[in-house]
């Protein structure tokens, strides 16, 4: 199997942690699949960079990391504004509390800076380790110790603040 073939095939078992990942950056549907669709792209494009004694998933979530940060400032010379996906998530549901716990937390890391919300997406919600985690997000593991120490903090907070509320 040659090399493109082999990065088609990681892609595709990849894909559902893909789109996770994106929504956890993004915060919308829509700019997540476009992100996903981008981050594909890329790899199939460069994928003569990856080099397999590396995590496969570790080289993805880098690619889409780096392909937000391109939109991000790509929007800010454009001065384009999106209307948040939390705008119109409810509409239409019955509100049963499994669905209800899984927007507030959605909501809640959706709240968080940035960097506390990559470091959540990528230790807590795609498992990657503390090594690996830093080294997508191009930090020391000290510094992402820190932003998932405070990241956790803040959705504790965050959700049990919301919990009292319902009450």
């Amino acid at each position: 199997m040659n090399r493109v073939e082999q990065v088609r095939r990681e892609i595709v078992e990849l894909l559902p942690r893909l789109r996770r990942f994106a929504r956890t950056i993004a915060r919308n549907v829509h700019d997540a699949d476009d992100l996903v669709q981008l981050a594909i792209e890329r790899a199939l494009l460069k994928h003569e960079q990856w080099r397999p004694e590396l995590r496969f998933d570790g080289w993805m979530f880098g690619i889409m990391r780096n392909a937000w940060i391109d939109e991000v400032r790509s929007r800010a010379r454009r001065d384009r504004i999106f209307a948040p996906e939390e705008a119109g998530v409810t509409v239409g549901h019955d509100g049963n509390e499994s669905q209800v716990r899984l927007l507030a937390v959605q909501r809640a890391v959706a709240e968080l800076p940035e960097e506390q919300r990559l470091a959540v997406g990528l230790v807590l919600v795609e498992g990657l380790s503390y090594k690996e985690a830093a080294d997508v997000l191009e930090v020391p593991i000290g510094t992402l110790t820190s932003r998932l120490a405070r990241g956790r903090e803040a959705l504790q907070a965050m959700l049990s603040d919301r919990a009292g509320e319902r009450s």
